[in-house]
């Protein structure tokens, strides 16, 4: 099993004209962050985890050519964005990309992306499969996709749990039942968005708590703004099995 970290970035944290602090005026390569998404190749399957804006860009940089299924964790614009560009993977594997996302998230595509769904299709566009979940184990050919139901604020998203990898990303709030599923993961990846309080997420020290809790064997950070400082600067900070991801980190798990 292969992950690679598309993004890790948030639209705070993206380098803009107008902001001149030290992450987005950085020529380091680790503190570019595009909006959080990742791409996990397992048991023969291609899988992406929620398409941001930025999501042609990464796949371009990653040179990925097949994508066979996206999970979407939940319906925020910086989280969505992106799916149009699947028609590139349509055009070139003729068929239909296969979209898993709760009831709520696939009204959210239909409004966002309606030309998609329409009797009288304009030529290419994409073409997708909306497929329903639920705070239930399901699989996508033999590969077993474990949702965790986590809270966004008041906002339920998912994250997931594929073999003995977990992601969450855009949560403030894990309750203890669903922190029982994860428990034996080996790979725990957690938004951290910041070191203040924030109300819809996890701050550094909340997930830093939560991996001492779980306690991976490695843990990674992501979802990070520009508030958060320099890749280097943090990653000083953090305890020995917790990493800064980073934009193209690839894992073998």
């Amino acid at each position: 099993m292969r992950v690679t970290f598309l993004g890790t970035g948030t639209s705070l944290g993206v380098p803009i004209i107008a902001c001149n602090c030290e992450v987005c005026t950085s020529e380091y390569v680790k503190d570019k962050r595009l909006r959080t998404s990742v791409f996990v190749e397992v048991d023969d399957l291609n899988l992406v985890i929620d398409t941001g804006p930025d999501f042609r860009q990464q796949m371009l940089r990653e040179k990925i050519c097949r994508v066979d299924a996206i999970l979407f964790t939940h319906a925020h614009k910086d989280h969505i964005a992106g799916l149009d560009d699947v028609r590139a993977f349509n055009y070139f594997l003729k068929k239909p990309i296969d979209v898993y996302a709760t009831t709520e998230v696939q009204r959210a595509i239909k409004r966002e992306f309606y030309y998609v769904f329409e009797e009288k299709k304009y030529p290419g566009t994409p073409s997708i499969n909306l497929i329903a979940i639920e705070n239930k184990a399901f699989k996508i050919s033999e590969t077993l996709i474990e949702p965790i139901e986590l809270k966004h604020l008041n906002l339920q998203v998912f994250g997931f749990k594929i073999n003995s990898f977990v992601y969450i990303t855009d949560a403030n709030y894990i309750s203890g039942n669903e922190l029982k599923k994860i428990t034996d993961c080996e790979v725990l990846v957690i938004n951290a968005l910041r070191e203040e309080k924030h109300p819809s997420h996890f701050t550094l020290s909340e997930a830093l708590e939560i991996i001492k809790i779980v306690n991976p064997k490695k843990a990674y950070l992501t979802h990070l703004s520009h508030q958060i400082g320099k890749h280097v600067d943090l990653q000083n900070k953090l305890p020995s099995n917790v990493w800064v991801a980073f934009d193209g980190l690839t894992l073998e798990l």
